[in-house]
């Protein structure tokens, strides 16, 4: 699960349950997510905006110290990974070509959904195969979607103004 500012504190928790004692470690206030009354309720719907108003820190501040102990990388102020050294390597795995190549413009022009027609191309596929998707954005939902679904998703801008986005099937 990746973290983000929208994040629910009973998700972050069921997803990362160390991240509890390191939270209590940064505010005395964040002691509460012991009392099980509160994990049941509260913590269903608070976000991690609000805990960050809590315990006095600013969202982003607070979101980045989370993705930072489970080795996530840190967002920016437009909410998306900051590009790091790291992310700027294109994976080795892009040696391949890409088996089918998309056209995200193309598909909205033509009223179709980009998330729904890369999924239908990525059953097709066989493990290890990828799909390229041209933009003229980056598509961060389609991205955050195949993440957690478990693909591996690479994307940078080619150009100033068009993002090319791979997805490589496990």
């Amino acid at each position: 699960m990746e973290i983000r500012p929208n994040t629910k504190v009973n998700d972050l928790l069921n997803a990362y349950p160390e991240l509890e004692a390191f939270l209590m470690k940064l505010n005395p206030k964040y002691k509460k997510l012991k009392n099980p009354i509160l994990r049941r309720t509260v913590a269903r719907i608070a976000t991690l905006t609000q805990v960050a108003g809590i315990g006095g820190y600013e969202t982003l501040e607070l979101v980045n110290l989370l993705r930072k102990e489970v080795g996530q990388p840190p967002l920016d102020a437009s909410g998306h990974p900051k590009e790091t050294e790291e992310t700027r390597k294109a994976p080795q795995w892009l040696q391949n070509e890409p088996k089918t190549i998309l056209d995200a413009n193309q598909l909205l022009d033509e009223e179709k959904n980009p998330l729904a027609e890369v999924s239908k191309v990525l059953k097709t596929l066989d493990s290890g195969e990828i799909v390229m998707i041209r933009s003229d954005f980056l598509p961060s939902p389609l991205i955050d979607t195949f993440k957690e679904q478990g693909y591996d998703v690479y994307a940078s801008e080619a150009e100033k103004g068009r993002f090319l986005t791979y997805i490589r099937k496990p």
